[in-house]
């Protein structure tokens, strides 16, 4: 039974938004008693100088579209992050003083750039970053001693083709570039080179069914041993890597199942933290490199994101968070008798209904992994079926607000990790590529299928939803599956494929390239094959779509064209408009956007 909007600003769905998240923490590698944190406290999530010793949370940022990734120069002097406008992804990288002070642009002179990071060498000799502009992917490295930057940036590599990085050694001579230069996006290599010159010291690739990922080089000044991973078995799995010798050590972790990844270095470079991912849970295991042993550790079970480092050789930092726990920072010891704390607490949790892993079977066998949730009462209930962005990522058991504001209303909720999620294998993430849409939908229409089955969702009213590649696919279901869902909203959502690459930021054009397997003008089928526009006339329920007008992942001008094209041809569509970037513009417009589906799917269920 569906329950009536609430609209009350003290709604407990509003609230479960509103309570204070911690999103990132970093510390500075020499200078432990400082680092920063971007948390939402303020309504917006912002950086923070985070006085380590005593918790204490100072605002260093006040951006109106909020920031959430910032770094801390090693010595904890300085905070860098992108300054971009509106949240569109492009812009320069700034820095400003950890006590407090101006924001300095450290590459004034560059035109304006996408970037995925930026990155620092241990000893703060050198900063470094991967500048996407129109005529491919710049890596730039600038000298930074004693709180200054000492040169303009220099270039190092240039390529039309994705690179990442790059990834810093600890006394800043060597730079570890991941190349897509070899293959496709998803066939990288890693390509090690002179800081100082940009002369190839060495490269590694394990051949064109697979790809090497830099991680981590070794804290220590002099190892040169860097720290990888490479998929060649199927699965993700850690390696050791000399490029001066070009000696290559194997891991052993006995039969542990799934994708295994590196995480961190200890500070005295004796161990690794690995990250255990099977059937999307998440364990963390210590490899002590001179005995190869490997000891699973233990943490709470829950999610756990990028953010997880040693903090000493004792103690492990890591955001964690579940269903109904919102996002804080933890410490779990590296040996027996240490114990669990809080480092960073979230806001107290608002009662909720806590996510439960299930499988089932899609058309061709695949075993699909899904969280579902139901709520109070008897089904068959008004279901929500969600599929995460990406696609390369995956759903775990994490803290969803919306998830719970649709359980609050009478909703089930089941959210999938369909073919192209990581953490299920090489096969499974990669079977989408060049046929975008395809296998992800078979896993959609399997997921309803066992949701009607196991009489859970009544079959008239289940509903799509998701955001970014979600809302991708959301939008495709509903073309290609007409009929079969009550309706649709989608957040963010690629609409063409085509039309979108024309507008796309240029760190995000080399990806369509590689997941699609070149452009527009050399794969236009592919295209076509893969966009919802093509679709547009057989789609048959209701669609509501969110959209940013400051967004490069999924421009805005492919979204007025998918829009304009089922008005004309009488389709039931509405569209929410506003003045952000792919990330949003904070707390209360994401209560606002929630509203609005809230809105559409009762409005439906109740007519």
């Amino acid at each position: 039974m569906v329950i009536p909007l609430q609209t009350s600003p003290q709604a407990p769905w509003k609230q479960r938004y509103r309570v204070k998240m911690i999103l990132w923490a970093q510390l500075a590698r020499a200078c432990k008693t400082r680092g920063i944190v971007s948390t939402n406290q303020s309504g917006a999530n912002q950086l923070y100088a985070w006085d380590v010793t005593s918790g204490a949370l100072r605002s260093l940022t006040s951006v109106p579209d909020g920031i959430f990734f910032g770094s801390i120069s090693a010595d904890g002097r300085y905070v860098y992050y992108l300054q971009d406008n509106k949240g569109d992804e492009m812009g320069h990288f700034v820095r400003l003083p950890y006590e407090g002070g101006e924001v300095e642009d450290i590459t004034p002179d560059m035109p304006l750039y996408s970037a995925f990071g930026l990155s620092g060498s241990s000893d703060g000799t050198v900063l470094g970053f991967t500048a996407g502009l129109q005529d491919g992917f710049h890596v730039m490295l600038l000298d930074a001693q004693n709180g200054k930057i000492n040169s303009p940036p220099r270039e190092i590599h240039h390529s039309r083709k994705m690179v990442f990085g790059p990834t810093l050694s600890a006394n800043g001579k060597m730079a570890a570039l991941t190349s897509t230069e070899r293959a496709t996006f998803q066939r990288q290599s890693v390509i090690v080179l002179e800081a100082a010159t940009g002369k190839k010291i060495a490269e590694l690739w394990d051949g064109k069914d697979a790809a090497v990922m830099a991680s981590r080089f070794s804290p220590l000044p002099n190892d040169n041993r860097l720290l990888l991973t490479t998929n060649r078995s199927g699965h993700t799995r850690p390696l050791l890597w000399n490029p001066v010798t070009e000696e290559r050590t194997e891991f052993e972790y006995g039969n542990l199942p799934g994708d295994i990844s590196p995480v961190d270095w200890s500070p005295t470079g004796q161990q690794i933290l690995l990250s255990q991912s099977f059937r999307a849970e998440q364990h963390y295991y210590l490899y002590e490199l001179t005995k190869r042993k490997l000891t699973p550790l233990s943490h709470p079970d829950g999610a756990y994101g990028m953010n997880t480092y040693f903090a000493s050789d004792d103690e492990v930092f890591a955001l964690w968070e579940d269903s109904v726990h919102p996002t804080a920072l933890i410490a779990f010891p590296t040996k027996s008798g240490g114990k669990i704390r809080t480092v960073l607490s979230a806001g107290a949790a608002i009662p909720g209904h806590p996510w439960q892993s299930v499988t089932f079977t899609s058309s061709d066998g695949q075993t699909i992994q899904g969280w579902l949730a139901l709520p109070e009462g008897k089904g068959p209930f008004p279901t929500i079926l969600h599929t995460h962005g990406g696609p390369e990522v995956m759903t775990t058991n994490s803290y969803f607000p919306s998830s719970q504001a649709w359980l609050d209303h009478g909703f089930a909720f089941l959210a999938i990790n369909y073919r192209g999620s990581v953490g299920f294998g090489r096969a499974f993430r990669e079977q989408i590529w060049g046929d975008l849409g395809h296998w992800e939908i078979e896993d959609m229409e399997a997921a309803t299928a066992w949701l009607i089955k196991e009489g859970i969702a009544n079959p008239k009213q289940i509903f799509l939803t998701g955001w970014s590649y979600g809302g991708y696919l959301t939008l495709l279901g509903l073309g290609k599956r007409p009929g079969l869902w009550a309706g649709g909203m989608a957040g963010m959502a690629t609409t063409d494929w085509a039309e979108e690459y024309e507008d796309l930021s240029p760190a995000l054009r080399g990806y369509s390239v590689a997941i699609m397997g070149g452009t527009p003008q050399e794969k236009p089928e592919e295209y076509a094959r893969s966009s919802p526009i093509t679709y547009a006339n057989d789609i048959q329920a209701p669609v509501l779509i969110v959209q940013g007008r400051n967004d490069t992942r999924t421009p805005a001008r492919p979204v007025e064209t998918f829009v304009k094209k089922l008005q004309s041809l009488g389709k039931a569509v509405e569209v929410h408009w506003y003045d952000a970037g792919h990330a949003g513009g904070g707390v209360e417009q994401d209560i606002e956007h929630m509203e609005l589906m809230l809105r559409f799917a009762l409005g439906i269920v109740s007519g």
